[in-house]
């Protein structure tokens, strides 16, 4: 188990997409140990995986993480065009950093732009879809875009963002309240703006093109699935509305060697509502799939 700085604290990295757009990069763990790739979910970033990738970094594992762009402290689009193939190829580009092929943990948005990267480009031996299918819940989703394009002014300060996420995540607010951390962990994202008012960490833009042209992939997306011949493992949470039982369905006829674990009273949200659970079950899959560090090659 690794225990040095590396380990503890992320290097940051900055890629350049093809189009030139910048994109931040945190890397945790040792460039010689196997790797797992983060996707973060729409309207996420990549402190999402934190608690996540510096456990597993201690279990040996090179994890970097990544604002898609539009997202956190990644470049913006000038024009405000967001298409879903430049969010794919970005991944592809991270996907290609480590010397390993590496492992994919990609949610909800994640997955999906991890499904059509290895269908198209086959940059990962193994992938980990969190919460989400190429066929989902309509009325999930846009629980969740209802609650994105809420509070178009942004928020006076930390407190009135804590309420509104409180209000969205109610599962979480008693967690919330205990945690001490939780006001600077949540001021990474927001950014202020020319009025000092505190908004959202992503592209208000991405609202008209990214969430709104999804569904215009899924036959993209099913056909990506049927083509997924490496591990897989999707893991969903009990209480999600963005899957169901018949989307988990029809993903596994797409991917019958695709195993499934649900994690108990978590929302779509899983590594945020049970980040141990969440962390251990990727942990269980990736352990058999390990490879020697780079140094340990005959």
């Amino acid at each position: 188990m690794l225990k040095t700085s590396a380990v503890a604290e992320p290097r940051r990295l900055t890629l350049h997409a093809g189009d030139g757009v910048p994109l931040a990069v945190d890397a945790r763990g040792d460039a010689r140990d196997p790797a797992l790739v983060f996707a973060h979910g729409f309207g996420q970033t990549r402190h999402a995986w934190n608690a996540t990738t510096a456990a597993l970094a201690e279990a040996g594992w090179r994890c970097l993480t990544m604002d898609a762009r539009g997202h956190g402290d990644s470049g913006w689009r000038g024009d405000g065009h967001y298409d879903f193939s430049q969010f794919v190829d970005d991944l592809v580009r991270l996907a290609r950093v480590p010397e390993q092929k590496p492992i994919l943990v990609g949610a909800s948005m994640g997955g999906l732009l991890g499904l059509v990267a290895q269908a198209e480009h086959a940059v990962f031996r193994a992938l980990v879809l969190v919460d989400i299918t190429p066929r989902w819940e309509a009325a999930g989703v846009e629980r969740v875009l209802t609650f994105m394009r809420a509070h178009p002014q942004g928020f006076a300060n930390v407190e009135e963002a804590s309420a509104a996420i409180a209000n969205y995540l109610p599962q979480r607010a008693q967690r919330y309240r205990r945690d001490p951390g939780r006001p600077e962990r949540l001021r990474r994202l927001l950014v202020s703006d020319a009025n000092g008012r505190l908004r959202w960490h992503w592209d208000p833009r991405l609202l008209d093109t990214i969430a709104t042209g999804s569904e215009r992939q899924q036959s993209r997306l099913l056909d990506a699935a049927r083509r997924i011949h490496v591990p897989t493992l999707l893991v969903s949470g009990e209480r999600s509305d963005v899957v169901s039982d018949d989307t988990i369905a029809e993903f596994l006829r797409c991917v019958p060697h695709a195993q499934h674990v649900c994690v108990s009273r978590a929302t779509h949200m899983i590594a945020g509502d049970d980040n141990a659970a969440f962390t251990a079950a990727v942990a269980r899959f990736v352990a058999p799939l390990r490879t020697n560090r780079i140094e340990d090659r005959p």
